[in-house]
């Protein structure tokens, strides 16, 4: 087998000879750092001291609860965060600019007017025409282009302050601009205030006087409206007619009622006077004053009856006298209950008299009602009209005398106002000389020392060769030591020969005899070798070809098992991701790895007992993680077979190298394993006949790329490694 490493990856980058050049030339990077230092202290020295001032203003309503007006609530200035910006655009618009500059006669500036003193680069860039001349612009637009570069307003975060910032090289200047400005603004503002006022006051007079008139003529209407219907207002501002319909319909239904109530006792009483009843039980008969007296004489009659029949008989002339007696008021009460009756049924039938007169003077008020309904309809949409014109007209010179007022008095405060004046700057904010040097001298520091290493880096003498690297092909041959003799003399003459790397001019790869007892512990030396390489060869194979599965075959049985852990655990120290999966029936890869059979793996994973992270460890002597037999029924799990190639596509994409062991196998048994970019491998303890024939069986299937690796010179580590424990 040949191994062929790229000059690239046998090289390291050796820092402490990187750095070390740090401290060979600290002197030249020191220098270099102060003299850059020194020019920078020199120009700031030289360069011109600019001074910044501030002027401060809080936008807000000026007005008060005594001044607003009272429908001013809905014509507040806005102000939020869109608002103070627009305010801020205000502040830096042209017109104010224009006052500013009229007021402080920036244009006499040299500051303001780039054409008045030009330096020498100036004019000869200006000449050849690499730079605008600044006298084609007019002088205005020079001043404003000038007072803009110096200006700058901006708002403060979460406020409603505007600032307004200037610098100039004049000290006092910087304090006057903002200033000037912030009261050009106010005073802007307050002629803005004015200006709608005074048309708001120029469009309410003829508005009032066009309202007064439709107000008097909508009022006219109404009164000919009135006086040309017949609506009689009577109590509570309603019509005659309604208001005597409803009285007449009370009437009506209380007149109802009492023919009801007369009828219904003229019908009881003839009733009980019909059947010979007894009329004490008629309250009408009871009440009438003449039968209450006859009542009264009949009572005393029978207590005088009472008292003299206890001395006289039933037949003695007084006896009878006193009977004929109350015979006759029976009689009497009798005749007076007949005229109760018929004092009831006269009631009665005037009741239903003034019914009917009721009904027919309550069908021509409804009559009359209606055309007042009509008449009061129109009536009400004219006082409306009237109402709406009169409150119109009355807001307007409510309005307009406010207006006037706040006029004539020339109160308008702006909705704004300055709590923080610009004040005549001592120190300038430019140039700041610690700041300046300080940054050039870090940065020429750090510079030269970049430029340094770059250099030294470049250079290769921070190089070093990486550990265990080769800077040629090598060819390793394990052969027995009697052999080697015999091979020595042809191996000489076929490096001798043109072209082998002896004489020729093309580099061939330089095959290197090693004795098998330096591959094979002492004392067990094979007979022969089948090209086998060892477990550190096949790690580094691996990693170069890319591949994301290696399947390794065991045909010696559970001791050639050890070669996948082997490998696996090699491939896991070189940094990459990896997952050994133990097919083997007698768990013979996982063992080693976690001293132990009884945790879950893929035959619990196959029959659906667990899921991934539960059949997942780690090894105890690796970063190597393995997934063991498991515990389940393993003919259970034979027959859920077809989900390997779906668990191993998941395992690839979660691991750099899948590493399975499938222990004693042949092609046709390894095949749904192998996917793409899978190695096949074979584990070999000694070179006998059954090897032999797997490596041809495996070769017929389709596996020409078979790859031998033996453990021998390798050993299982027999102590865990410290922290380590089962995931």
């Amino acid at each position: 087998m040949s191994d062929v490493r790229s000059t690239a990856g046998d090289l390291d980058v050796d820092l402490g000879k990187l750095f070390a050049s740090l401290a060979r030339n600290w002197l030249r990077i020191l220098v270099v750092a102060l003299v850059v230092a020194a020019l920078a202290f020199m120009f700031a020295s030289m360069a011109e001291r600019h001074y910044r001032a501030e002027t401060r203003l809080l936008i807000e309503t000026r007005e008060s609860i005594f001044t607003r007006p009272a429908p001013a609530d809905s014509d507040r200035p806005i102000l939020d965060e869109e608002g103070v910006a627009s305010q801020v655009e205000v502040i830096g618009s042209t017109d104010i600019l224009k006052k500013v500059a009229s007021q402080l006669d920036l244009a006499k500036l040299p500051e303001f007017d780039p054409s008045a003193e030009m330096s020498t680069i100036s004019r000869f860039l200006v000449m050849t025409g690499l730079k605008a001349d600044p006298s084609e612009i007019p002088a205005e637009e020079r001043v404003l282009k000038a007072f803009r570069e110096k200006l700058n307003v901006y708002r403060v975060d979460r406020s409603r302050v505007i600032v307004i910032e200037f610098s100039s090289t004049d000290p006092k200047l910087a304090a006057a601009v903002p200033n000037a400005m912030a009261d050009t603004y106010l005073a802007a503002s307050r002629e803005a205030k004015l200006a709608s006022n005074l048309d708001a006051t120029d469009w309410l007079e003829p508005e009032i006087a066009d309202l007064d008139k439709r107000v008097k003529d909508a009022e006219a209407r109404v009164a000919d409206f009135r006086s040309q219907s017949d609506l009689l207002i009577g109590q509570n501002n309603a019509v005659l007619a309604t208001q005597q319909l409803a009285e007449l319909s009370s009437e009506l239904s209380r007149v109802r009622a009492g023919r009801a109530s007369s009828e219904a006792t003229a019908e009881s009483m003839r009733k009980v006077l019909q059947q010979g009843g007894s009329i004490d039980a008629l309250p009408e008969v009871l009440s009438s004053p003449l039968i209450q007296r006859l009542r009264e004489r009949q009572v005393q009659l029978k207590a005088d009856i009472a008292d003299l029949s206890t001395t006289l008989l039933g037949n003695h002339p007084r006896i009878r006298a006193l009977n004929s007696q109350l015979a006759d008021l029976d009689v009497q009460i009798r005749r007076e209950a007949q005229n109760v009756l018929r004092s009831v049924e006269t009631q009665a039938k005037t009741a239903q008299l003034r019914e009917t007169q009721i009904t027919a003077e309550l069908n021509r008020l409804k009559a009359e009602s209606a055309r007042a309904g009509e008449q009061e309809v129109e009536l009400r949409a004219l006082e409306r009209e009237a109402a709406a014109q009169r409150q119109l007209l009355e807001t307007y010179m409510t309005r307009y005398r406010e207006a006037a007022s706040r006029q004539d008095r020339n109160y308008l405060p702006p909705d704004a106002r300055v709590f923080s004046r610009a004040v005549v700057p001592s120190e300038p904010y430019f140039p700041k000389m610690v700041p300046i040097v300080g940054a050039a001298f870090v940065a020429s520091l750090l510079l030269m020392a970049v430029g340094t290493l770059l250099r030294e880096l470049f250079s290769g003498r921070a190089m070093r060769p990486a550990p265990g690297a080769r800077f040629e092909p090598v060819v390793q041959v394990a052969m027995p030591l009697a052999a080697q003799t015999a091979q020595d003399d042809d191996m000489a003459d076929m490096m001798s020969e043109p072209g082998t790397g002896g004489s020729g001019t093309e580099t061939e790869p330089t095959v290197e005899v090693v004795p098998l007892s330096l591959v094979a512990p002492a004392g067990k030396v094979p007979v022969q070798t089948l090209g086998e390489i060892g477990v550190e060869h096949a790690a580094e194979k691996l990693i170069a070809s890319g591949a994301s599965r290696a399947i390794f075959v065991s045909p010696e049985g559970d001791e050639a098992a050890a070669t996948a852990v082997l490998v696996a655990r090699a491939v896991a120290d070189s940094g990459l991701r990896v997952l050994l999966m133990d097919l083997t029936a007698s768990g013979a890869a996982s063992k080693p790895m976690l001293d132990s059979s009884r945790y879950p793996g893929i035959t619990n994973l196959l029959t659906a007992q667990a899921q991934f992270t539960d059949v997942i460890h780690t090894d105890y002597y690796s970063e190597c993680h393995i997934m063991p037999v498991g515990t389940a029924d393993p003919a259970r799990a034979m027959r859920a077979a077809d989900r390997l190639p779906i668990i191993l596509e998941s395992l690839a994409r979660a691991y750099d190298i899948v590493v399975v062991e499938c222990g004693p196998s042949d092609a046709d048994d390894i095949r749904r394993l192998v996917g793409e970019a899978t190695e096949v491998l074979l584990s070999l303890l000694e070179p006998e006949d059954e090897v032999v024939a797997a490596a041809e069986n495996l070769r017929a299937g389709g596996y020409h790329d078979v790859i031998l690796v033996t453990p021998i010179g390798s050993d299982l580590p027999t102590r865990p490694v410290p922290g380590r424990s089962v995931a």
